[in-house]
């Protein structure tokens, strides 16, 4: 598809603004950073279209506060938008959530927004379902008439409308409830739900770590619910230090600690017919597995079920007969060192289905008959079909839609380059070469409704803000859902000039992989001059730092400031093959390091790099990449600021940290060298650690730890905690207040000269 006249328009004015040497004439300050409206533009988000075909509905902010949403829907054909629910009215500033909610939307990345967070279609195409402040409404599609759905008090979680639309169901003080539209009241499918039982949730590994957010699944005809069981009474409780500023408490989490016990699991189905009982469903005779995955036949006849082991080398795939429980294996992928999760099951009509498998090396498409025997390879080579679950907030999409009647399937994938992604289309019953339907150099994300007819395109490259439109299955654009064109309206539009172009490069790793980077220079660059050099790090398993796409605004304080800023994804990093991806296994913060440093060898070569001057940022992974950084001699570093780090793998989750580390039981050696406290006496330059106070994923004990080792070995550090924050600290005064220090921080450590930006040659 050629570019759309949108895009290279804001392409063309991008260069042209870069071109010239007169900079707009006000700094982006960190103030105009963190406050509404949103610096990149009405980003469209949670963009779908009516499983009919008919409606397009996505949830965009309000102008006054980027993190209140609000659902917006138009009709496919043309026409104007229409507002459908305000996000104040359902869920109004002050509101407080339950916990599980916010556990949920933490683990959804989604804990800054409020609002309209969520929404769901039936596939009738007739009516939506939201969930905000723990209460149901119904959504009348047509005409946006709001209904309140009798919840029997607040605290509903993960609601959805069955496939035929009868039905609404949530998940509430841990059981799973259903509503009969016609016939009023909630109904309690299950009633056991307490202490360390819950039924129709997913537990915290399977949303942290495993991208699934939901214990519950709809027959497709509204007979039955397949609903998973969660016995946590074996899991190590924790118990959590929450400080806020109304005071600390402890609370005791179940967490499971890398070579604890996890949950235990099992899966039942429960008809909807009156006098329905449920229906176990043999999962073997292990029960240390994962539920990794749930599905059903498009016919309803069978239920399919991914069955992982504990060690994550064993994917099995259950066909379930619903109304026995009785089930089979089908199909079983082994895989050393890991298999990654996917989502590229797709159920097809005729009983065959599409699934997604590593065995190459890189993930590809198959299909497969209803017993289980292998039809055809769809895809392959050595680049992957997008979409295997990371855990790490980056999960996107492989198979983006299929189209039964023609017999193509419709896939995201980077098959030319891994910094930029396409949607592509390939026949699943006489495969051959895909074909790209999007063609242009950025980041495609799409989405299809059931019917397979258009597409939803989000686009972006680092002179396109993002921008959201409905296609056809060529390519054409058939109208604009938010357009959000980089022109004279637009926030950003009187800073963009001030900017050179980000530089994308490729360096070698020490085994000859490519290393993908991205280097930008601060305002008013002076190839002459020498400048100080911020090097912003994730590094960890799963997420991938370095796309063709629009970059975060808060990236540009850093050149404000008269700093380069640089990424590198090291081997680990997602969008590539397992070979890349694996060669952490057994010992995390090596590989990572080891291209990290090669990055900084080629950045302290550039003549415009001040090699005594560089620092290091990271949060989470990039926390951990931080301190494991900071204590290698090789790389020089000046100072680091570390954000929420892991510090002792012993200390995080199973399912993520046995994938990479195996367990401590047998691997101990490898824990201990991983592990960040033992190499403190190492630490080169100055340390700022930073830290949400009730953090329930990377708790609060991880860098009490280090405060208490450097404490004792006399190791002087600067400290910024955030009371009653969790893994992301939230709201826009608080993320001021962070960048603010960082800035500070950087400022007075890596001390630019005078004549700042930069210093004289």
């Amino acid at each position: 598809m050629r570019i759309v006249p949108a895009i290279a328009l804001s392409l063309s004015l991008a260069a042209a603004a870069f071109a010239s040497s007169v900079t707009a004439s006000e700094p982006l300050t960190p103030e105009r950073v963190f406050a509404s409206p949103a610096l990149s533009g009405p980003v469209a988000r949670g963009v779908e279209v009516s499983p009919d075909g008919r409606i397009v509905t996505w949830l965009k902010p309000e102008p006054a506060n980027q993190y209140k949403l609000d659902l917006w829907a138009a009709a496919v054909e043309g026409g104007p938008a229409r507002l459908l629910v305000s996000g104040e009215a359902v869920e109004p500033a002050g509101l407080t959530l339950s916990e599980a909610e916010k556990g949920r939307r933490e683990r959804q990345r989604l804990a800054a927004v409020s609002g309209v967070v969520t929404y769901r279609w039936d596939e009738l195409g007739k009516r939506l379902l939201i969930t905000a402040g723990g209460l149901l409404y119904s959504v009348d599609a047509q005409t946006g008439e709001i209904s309140k759905l009798d919840t029997a008090g607040p605290g509903a979680i993960d609601a959805k409308v069955s496939p035929l639309g009868r039905y609404a169901s949530f998940v509430r003080d841990q059981n799973l409830y259903v509503i009969d539209f016609a016939h009023g009241p909630p109904r309690a499918i299950t009633t056991q739900g307490a202490g360390p039982l819950s039924y129709g949730v997913a537990e915290f590994v399977a949303q942290e770590e495993m991208d699934r957010f939901t214990g519950y699944w709809w027959a497709p005809n509204d007979s039955a619910i397949a609903y998973a069981r969660i016995d946590e009474s074996s899991v190590e409780v924790v118990q959590r230090l929450e400080i806020g500023v109304d005071g600390a408490r402890i609370t005791p989490q179940h967490y499971p600690r890398a070579g604890t016990p996890n949950v235990l699991v099992s899966l039942y189905v429960h008809g909807l017919e009156p006098g329905a009982k449920a229906v176990k469903v043999d999962l073997g005779a292990n029960p240390d597995i994962y539920l990794a995955r749930v599905y059903w036949s498009a016919d309803g006849r069978d239920l399919y079920v991914e069955r992982e082991s504990r060690d994550q080398q064993t994917l099995d795939l259950l066909r379930v007969d619903p109304a026995t429980g009785a089930s089979r294996v089908i199909l079983s992928e082994h895989q050393t060192p890991w298999i990654d999760l996917n989502d590229d099951f797709h159920a097809l009509k005729n009983g065959d289905f599409i699934w997604g498998s590593q065995r190459t090396g890189a993930n590809q498409l198959y299909l497969y008959h209803r017993d289980g025997t292998l039809a055809a390879a769809i895809t392959n080579g050595n680049a992957p079909v997008a979409g295997a679950a990371s855990g790490a907030g980056a999960h996107a999409p492989g198979v983006a839609g299929v189209d039964e009647d023609r017999g193509l399937v419709y896939f995201m994938a980077s098959l030319e380059t891994p910094i930029e992604r396409q949607l592509y289309v390939v026949s699943y019953r006489t495969p051959g070469t895909p074909a790209p339907v999007t063609r242009s150099h950025g980041w495609w994300t799409a989405v299809m409704p059931k019917s397979a007819t258009v597409f939803v395109g989000d686009y972006s490259d680092p002179a396109t803000p993002p921008q959201s439109a409905l296609y056809d299955l060529n390519g054409r654009r058939l109208r604009w859902i938010e357009e959000n064109a980089l022109g004279g309206a637009h926030p950003f539009y009187s800073y963009a000039r001030r900017y050179p172009p980000a530089e994308f490069g490729v360096l070698k790793a020490a085994d000859g992989r490519e290393l993908h980077y991205i280097l930008q220079k601060p305002v008013g660059f002076d190839p002459a001059r020498r400048y100080p050099v911020i090097v912003e790090v994730y590094g960890g398993p799963g997420a991938q730092s370095v796309t063709r796409s629009w970059r975060g605004v808060s990236e540009k304080l850093y050149l404000e400031a008269g700093y380069i800023l640089f990424q590198l994804d090291n081997r680990g990093s997602a969008n590539r093959d397992l070979a890349f991806e694996s060669a952490i296994a057994g010992r995390l913060g090596f590989v990572e390091v080891d291209d990290q440093v090669a990055g900084l060898d080629w950045l302290r070569s550039l003549p415009f790099v001040r090699a005594d001057a560089i620092g290091v940022s990271g949060w989470s992974y990039g926390g951990y990449m931080t301190l494991r950084m900071l204590t290698d001699p090789r790389t020089r570093l000046r100072a680091g600021a570390a954000g929420a780090p892991p510090t002792d793998w012993r200390q995080y989750d199973t399912h993520y940290t046995e994938r990479y580390m195996g367990m401590p039981q047998a691997n101990g050696a490898a824990y201990d060298a991983s592990a960040v406290i033992p190499r403190l006496r190492a630490l080169s330059g100055r340390l700022l650690l930073m830290q949400g106070m009730a953090d329930d994923n990377v708790q609060f004990s991880n860098s009490i730890a280090v405060m208490a080792a450097l404490q004792a070995q006399g190791t002087t550090f600067d400290l910024m905690v955030y009371p009653g924050q969790r893994h992301g600290v939230q709201g826009e005064t608080r993320q001021l207040q962070l960048w603010r220090t960082l800035l500070q921080f950087f400022d007075r450590e890596l001390s630019p000269a005078p004549g700042r930006p930069g210093t004289a040659p």
